[in-house]
């Protein structure tokens, strides 16, 4: 296929409209190409694009790098990792449960094909008074 332009469209209130009509106008493009410059920044910066004032541009900033990074605690992800240790042995548990089941049920159904002697049917056969044990 081709590199074929896509349209994107949404809503914006009237003061940030206006607002990116006046930038198009310093830059002297139209309001379409300010967008697009915009989309290809963040494409080729793959998301990552902080909006800073055009007085600060180049400027170091006291804030951290963008985007903002948050440390965590080494006791928060120790407790993490045991979670997830746990709950992998909890899944392996389960599977382990899940095929005893089954080798249950297959004894079961095994069990089923076996012959099935009814007591009436034994009293009839046997002749004598004799008690007849099982097992």
């Amino acid at each position: 296929m081709g590199n074929k332009n896509k349209t994107i469209s949404f809503r914006v209130n009237e003061d940030a409209f206006e607002t990116l009509r006046e930038i198009a106008e310093k830059r002297d493009i139209s309001l379409s190409a300010v967008f697009r410059d915009y989309v290809d920044l963040l494409v080729a910066h793959d998301g990552k694009v902080k909006v800073v004032p055009e007085n600060q541009i180049g400027e170091e900033s006291d804030e951290s790098s963008f985007p903002p990074k948050v440390e965590v605690p080494k006791s928060f992800v120790r407790e993490h990792e045991r979670l997830e240790l746990e709950a992998e042995h909890l899944r392996e548990q389960l599977q382990e449960h899940k095929e005893y089941v089954r080798h249950l049920q297959t004894k079961v159904g095994d069990e089923e094909d076996e012959e099935v002697i009814q007591l009436e049917e034994l009293d009839d056969e046997l002749e004598s008074d004799e008690p007849f044990r099982l097992g």
